[in-house]
């Protein structure tokens, strides 16, 4: 499978409690964090819902 990375690049202060959850569940800890996940079809899912908060590229 293909791989994402993604990395946050604005605050989860002052987004509803769902979106902060949902940051945390992909595993980001806070501003410039990056991590890699496998692009499985409930990752795609969490990504989109906070897409505004996040930077998603392609790893080879």
């Amino acid at each position: 499978m293909a791989k994402i990375r993604v990395t946050q690049v604005k605050s989860k202060i002052g987004r509803p409690e769902s979106q902060k959850r949902t940051i945390l569940a992909l595993g980001l800890k806070k501003i410039n964090h990056s991590v890699e996940h496998e692009t499985t079809p409930q990752v795609l899912g969490m990504v989109k819902k906070v897409a505004h908060v996040l930077k998603v590229e392609e790893v080879k």
